[in-house]
């Protein structure tokens, strides 16, 4: 029988659905739908947030600076240091309530931003304007830091889906996920190009610990039905050996996170170098509208798949979603024409939420809901951590090699028959060697062995049953 037709084994009617992360007397279902309900609705406020200020700051440190190396060490530093707490939190997930995390994560964010903001009324922005200075890596380091700890909420709702939302509705759940990133995304691009435009960066500052506040006091009287969870016995604070051990029980999911991973350091190359391009072909506020507009593709992404699911087999789906983002990534910039990088990069985030919500959902089935915090930040750890490595490597290298060959004339005669002619061709060419990589890693996955045993181990695996007795 081919992987996409194993059916998953049903579950035994006679076995108790034991709900012991679940006080006495809740069960999966309409009580702990609408609890889910209310922290995914938080979470648009904090997401909206955090991409606010990150987008906002990305934006003012390029038009102060031009440097494009400048915008590649901001952006790999993000992903650096979510890379190295992930982990951390997500052993903090599985060992506290989750909406004792969501609190703490929401806390810390308020403050990083309200340190923000005094530095701003202390130094000025001229002073932080300088890139060379350690004001302006100072001030950047407290947004990062806020923005990181920020993302610790969005382990503790992958694990919060697993605990509030029925087995056959997880799929659906994970693309409402999707949907509010899609919307933060949009929200978050229009206002943060206008906000730096039009308002300059302090008001942007001032707007951002406003909203945070805000997300805090809402997320206070949200109660999310969960009981004490019960730490393993001597487990360490930042328990990689746990996440191995859990990830590496199931056939596959090793070589899944390490596909992750050498996708995410392709992905690092668009990470440093799309904003550059854009705000090569658009003003700062006419980009932020761009990004706005194609920040729809998140929500319709999301949105089908909170429709329709990602059927009988999320690990096809996640491959061949990621074929089409090879694909895009040849092409988007194949010539310097403004509507080609537009519709590029609406079908790049139509796309995504497939992406990650197959991951999740996979996760949500094969690994056991005690230990789910410490597998999401383990894989987010090794899988952010090639993000920054090419951001880091790309940024100089465009800046100091590539743009300025692709404006010689050898490099015109060499690759404008493929790239064409324009200002931003050196980058236009990082982006199709890019998407050619990936595309041949996409191939190969996709004749893999460890594609068919985690395929058979999705299918096979029984709904999840939540450790411990079932209340008297």
């Amino acid at each position: 029988m081919p992987i996409d037709e194993v059916d998953p084994v049903p579950a035994d009617p006679a076995a108790p659905q034991v709900e012991a992360h679940l006080p006495p007397g809740v069960t999966r279902g309409p009580e702990t739908m609408r609890a889910f309900h209310a922290v995914l609705g938080n979470t648009l406020v904090a997401n909206v947030t955090s991409s606010f200020l990150w987008f906002a700051l990305t934006f003012w440190a390029y038009l102060e600076t031009r440097s494009v190396m400048a915008t590649a060490i901001i952006g790999g530093g993000f992903m650096l240091f979510t890379a190295v707490c992930g982990t951390w939190f997500g052993t903090l997930v599985d060992r506290h309530r989750k909406k004792q995390v969501i609190v703490a994560s929401s806390t810390v964010t308020l403050v990083a931003y309200t340190v923000s903001g005094l530095l701003w009324l202390l130094l000025g922005e001229r002073r932080l304007a300088d890139w060379e200075s350690p004001a302006f890596w100072l001030f950047t380091v407290v947004i990062l830091a806020g923005s990181v700890v920020e993302s610790m909420r969005n382990i503790a709702l992958s694990t919060t889906v697993t605990l509030l939302v029925p087995e056959d509705g997880r799929d659906k759940a994970n693309g409402l996920v999707g949907t509010v990133q899609g919307v933060a995304f949009m929200i978050t691009s229009v206002f943060s190009g206008l906000s730096v435009g039009l308002l300059g960066m302090g008001w942007t500052l001032a707007i951002a610990i406003a909203l945070t506040g805000a997300s805090l006091l809402h997320l206070l009287p949200i109660t999310i039905p969960e009981l004490a969870p019960e730490p393993d016995e001597g487990g360490s604070k930042l328990d990689v050996r746990g996440a191995i051990a859990a990830i590496r029980v199931v056939p596959g999911l090793v070589a899944l996170i390490l596909f992750s991973t050498f996708n995410n350091l392709v992905s690092g190359v668009y990470i440093a170098l799309m904003d550059p391009y854009g705000l090569t072909l658009f003003s700062v506020e006419t980009w932020g509208l761009v990004l706005g507009v194609t920040g729809l593709g998140f929500v319709v992404g999301g949105g089908l798949v909170a429709r329709f699911g990602l059927g009988a087999n999320p690990v096809r789906t996640l491959l061949l979603v990621n074929l089409g983002i090879a694909v895009l990534g040849m092409t988007f910039t194949a010539r310097e024409w403004a509507w080609l990088y537009v519709v590029g990069i609406f079908a790049f985030m139509a796309v995504i939420p497939a992406a990650e919500s197959a991951e999740q959902t996979i996760l949500q089935r094969v690994v056991p809901f005690r230990t789910q915090g410490r597998v999401f930040g383990f894989a987010q750890s090794v899988e952010l951590a090639a993000s920054p490595i090419s951001a880091f490597l790309i940024g100089p290298i465009a800046e100091f090699w590539l743009i300025p060959y692709m404006e010689s004339s050898d490099g015109r005669s060499t690759w404008g028959w493929l790239v064409g002619s324009g200002e931003a061709r050196g980058i236009a060419l990082v982006f199709i060697a890019a998407g050619a990589i990936m595309l041949v890693t996409v191939l190969l996955a996709l004749a893999s062995a460890p594609y068919r045993r985690l395929s058979t181990a999705y299918a096979v695996a029984p709904p999840q049953q939540l450790e411990g007795s079932a209340p008297a």
